[in-house]
């Protein structure tokens, strides 16, 4: 059976625009990447790490990256926050991490987090957190502490994204 002539028409058009808004996405997620790094990289430079060891430009178009103070005061959180969570980075500037924490999150878990923040050393946990409307995910987390060029300690950095394996 012959399509009739606007059919075709219609059809030829419909690939280029989508085409387009998939062109259009993806520009979007490379320019959120772009000033994430510059953002990192603002950090960086201001306190003098090197965050190549860390494999930050590899790792931020896959995975979330916070930042936090000493203090545990997240100070940069990368444009996936809002994908994984539900919050803006805005929301969660300043804040800490527990933040995303309730009574579903295991405590056993939250106590060996805190003893290796303690101890600076790096850790890997899985963690059942809260999105911003209040719904559960298990939040694989990769996370270590930053050292400047004279060793001192001045950041952690935490790689995460969710586990869906479950």
């Amino acid at each position: 059976m012959k399509k009739n002539s606007s059919e075709e028409i219609i059809n030829r058009t419909l690939v280029p625009i989508l085409a387009l808004d998939l062109h259009y996405e993806y520009l979007n997620e490379l320019k959120a990447v772009f000033a994430d790094m510059k953002k990192v990289n603002k950090i960086s430079s201001q306190f003098t790490w090197n965050e190549k060891d860390l494999k930050i430009e590899e790792r931020i178009k896959d995975e979330v990256v916070l930042i936090t103070d000493l203090d545990l005061k997240i100070v940069f959180a990368s444009n996936g926050i809002k994908r994984m969570t539900g919050y803006q980075e805005e929301e969660v500037l300043g804040k800490t991490p527990r933040m995303f924490q309730g009574p579903a999150t295991n405590k056993s878990v939250l106590k060996e987090i805190k003893e290796a923040i303690k101890q600076e050393i790096p850790f890997k946990k899985t963690i059942e957190n809260y999105k911003k409307d209040g719904r559960t995910y298990k939040c694989s987390v990769d996370a270590a502490p930053v050292y400047n060029l004279k060793g001192k300690l001045s950041h952690f950095i935490a790689f995460e994204r969710e586990d869906k394996s479950a």
